[in-house]
């Protein structure tokens, strides 16, 4: 017979467990109202071996194979029943099951010696404590399910959302990243994409680590893969796997499919084995099945904007975008310098050699100036043979110093061998300058180094030497 006292502490306990919506604090206020009440018995707790729990708990693990007092706890789990064991003749063994309204979630285990007895009533109230942990737990459990499910369609919706803003690709890629890293805990996250060419390209957002020789040995292993199976890769333990040729231990890798087509793969890992779970996983094979049609038409966008905006023979800017750049920058810059390229006897080069061939010099030409320039700097095909090069926020000296260096590397790697003409001109934001003024003064100073003997650099209406 429980009493009224009893009664009292169990309600006062109930409406304490379910107020806690976290599974270790209902634990932890089990286990501490138990020592409380019942000080002469000890008290464990057989969890799942993939319990998680934050506080110091009196746990043991749930195993099927365990032997020995292991397996009255497992039979007290898979039955939802109360067990005993008495197979010590000093002390008695109870195994109470915390058990809620869909499952069985523990078991609790009550060490009584022959000292202190455990009583009937006393194993009704424990059992209806443990009753009441177990629907807590369950609680518990599904608020935090509920909590994580919305949590991860908050991400899906985030990340698809920002996909569709047609931002330019590196600030989309960036924030992918972030968000895998972010809501995976991963170390290294990394991202390919297959362009029209067949070649896989490393997307910007990707961490480091993919540019180093080390992350070839993960990338083949995951090739290999997904172009046979064409499905997502989830590995707790890569050395288990016969893979042991790096640091991390623990990978995810999912492909990102369109109309049946391999487009690209995605990549996390760890070092820590079984860092990651399979929910994990599935959250992050949902995320770029979400992401994968948008990541294509921005890939699909800037291969569209580069065609624009790119010569297709020498690879240079067009015309066009060097005038935006340039009208841009006198909006923006204090200066910059304009320099405007011909290729001396170039109609020479095609009647001597051929088209094609004059087409390999304007090439070689054009790598030549994409590797005398900085990134933010635009060299650009004007028409025909001449090309084009603006340096923003330069001053003239420094346009001299390219126009020369182009120059001389001209002269001295192409074949067969041609040289250049070079007009350099510039602005200053404190004159009234205009694009259509500075391309004037520099096809002035083109046409005086022309007829100066070619071969040279003009700047404007006086000679560079």
């Amino acid at each position: 017979m429980i009493s009224s006292r009893k009664h009292g502490s169990l309600y006062k306990l109930t409406e304490s467990f379910h107020s806690a919506m976290d599974k270790d604090q209902v634990l932890a206020e089990l286990i501490n109202a138990l020592q409380s009440m019942y000080g002469a018995f000890l008290f464990y707790l057989f969890l799942s071996h993939d319990n998680d729990s934050r506080l110091k708990l009196p746990t043991k693990d749930l195993y099927f194979d365990e032997q020995g007092s292991a397996d009255t706890a497992m039979e007290a789990f898979l039955t939802g029943a109360i067990r005993m064991d008495r197979s010590q003749p000093d002390k008695v063994h109870v195994y109470v099951p915390l058990k809620g309204r869909q499952g069985v979630y523990g078991v609790l285990e009550v060490i009584a010696d022959k000292n202190h007895p455990i009583k009937e009533s006393e194993i009704e109230f424990i059992m209806m404590l443990a009753n009441a942990a177990g629907n807590a737990m369950e609680n518990a459990q599904l608020y935090q399910q509920s909590r994580k499910l919305i949590d991860d369609l908050r991400l899906i919706n985030e990340t698809s959302h920002q996909l569709n803003k047609n931002l330019p690709l590196k600030d989309t890629m960036k924030f992918l990243a972030e968000r895998v890293i972010h809501s995976f805990n991963a170390r290294e996250a990394g991202f390919y994409y297959r362009n029209s060419s067949g070649t896989d390209q490393l997307l910007p957002g990707s961490t480091g680590f993919f540019i180093t020789p080390e992350a070839d040995s993960y990338l083949s292993f995951v090739l290999s893969k997904i172009e046979n199976e064409r499905e997502g890769i989830f590995i707790g333990n890569l050395p288990a796997q016969g893979f042991s040729n790096g640091i991390y231990q623990c990978l995810m890798a999912v492909p990102m499919m369109e109309n049946g087509q391999l487009r690209g793969y995605a990549i996390a890992l760890h070092e820590k084995p079984y860092h990651f779970t399979f929910e994990t996983f599935k959250l992050l094979q949902s995320l770029i099945h979400h992401s994968t049609l948008a990541l294509s038409n921005s890939m699909l966008r800037e291969e569209l904007e580069a065609l624009v905006k790119t010569d297709n023979l020498t690879k240079l800017y067009s015309r066009n975008y060097l005038n935006e750049r340039i009208r841009h920058s006198m909006n923006e810059d204090r200066h910059g310098v304009f320099i405007l390229i011909d290729i001396d006897n170039f109609k020479n080069i095609n009647d001597t050699y051929g088209h094609q061939i004059g087409d390999d010099v304007l090439i070689q030409v054009g790598n030549i100036i994409k590797s005398s320039i900085r990134e933010k700097d635009v060299g650009a095909r004007w028409g025909g043979e001449e090309l084009a090069i603006y340096l923003p926020q330069a001053d003239p000296e420094i346009g001299i110093c390219v126009a020369h260096r182009v120059l001389e590397r001209v002269r001295s790697t192409t074949s067969p061998r041609v040289t250049i003409s070079c007009g350099v001109s510039a602005w200053e934001a404190e004159e009234d300058d205009t694009p259509k003024m500075l391309f004037l003064r520099a096809d002035r100073a083109l046409y005086q180094a022309k007829s100066n003997g070619k071969n040279q650099v003009i700047v404007q209406n006086r000679i560079a030497k």
